[in-house]
């Protein structure tokens, strides 16, 4: 799963990075507008976290650029203008959510993953698919009331199948949501990390669909 971060104070920026990283988030940090506004036409984002007050284009107009292209990735915006005027602003320029500085890091994680899970058609903090069960909260998933011991991909990869609901992910799709930029590896590494998930929660959960992707069933496949 993957989520910007757009802000220029870069002692913040670092500190909600590393706590999105820490919580299983693949992170990009930018501190201007313009960059911004070009990663988040190009970039698979779960989520993007976007400061209003920044350089060469401010937050609102970055906004304000995205959902007139048609971009709907989900905002939380980032303010230290605490006044109700600034923030029906933002929301009424399309944003999802409001956050003023300054603020907990488990509230911004609370809302980050509500925010994604709203958008991916999941109200509850507890998703299921068949047997899996993946809680944001804790950042666990079972398979039955099994705990599985999964690596930080491993949770990524997994995490990313079970929001997709059952649809096929191709693996261009999957891979951005997982690796770190410029840290994809290998052409074949992605395959490897479906390989693992695989013995962890049953061959037959997951499907490759040649050409096409990936995908999580419900229930266990004997085809």
């Amino acid at each position: 799963m993957r989520v910007l971060v757009v802000e220029d104070q870069r002692e913040l920026a670092k500190q909600v990075a590393a706590a999105l990283r820490e919580a299983g988030y693949v992170t990009d940090v930018t501190g201007n507008g313009e960059d911004a506004w070009i990663l988040g036409g190009q970039e698979p984002y779960e989520a993007i976290i976007l400061d209003l007050g920044l350089p060469m284009l401010d937050g609102l107009s970055v906004l304000d650029r995205w959902r007139r292209s048609g971009i709907r990735i989900p905002v939380l915006i980032l303010s230290a203008r605490d006044t109700w005027r600034e923030k029906v602003t933002g929301l009424r320029a399309g944003a999802d959510d409001y956050l003023v500085k300054p603020f907990e890091m488990a509230e911004l994680l609370a809302r980050v993953d509500a925010l994604i899970r709203r958008a991916s058609g999941h109200a509850a903090p507890r998703i299921a698919i068949g047997e899996l069960s993946l809680d944001h909260a804790s950042r666990q998933i079972h398979l039955g009331s099994e705990l599985l011991r999964l690596t930080a991909m491993e949770y990524r990869l997994l995490s990313c199948l079970m929001l997709g609901g059952c649809r096929i992910l191709s693996k261009g799709e999957l891979a951005a949501r997982v690796y770190e930029q410029g840290t994809e590896g290998e052409s074949n590494s992605l395959e490897v990390l479906i390989m693992r998930l695989r013995k962890k929660v049953g061959g037959g959960r997951i499907v490759t669909h040649r050409g096409l992707g990936y995908q999580l069933l419900d229930r266990l496949s004997h085809g």
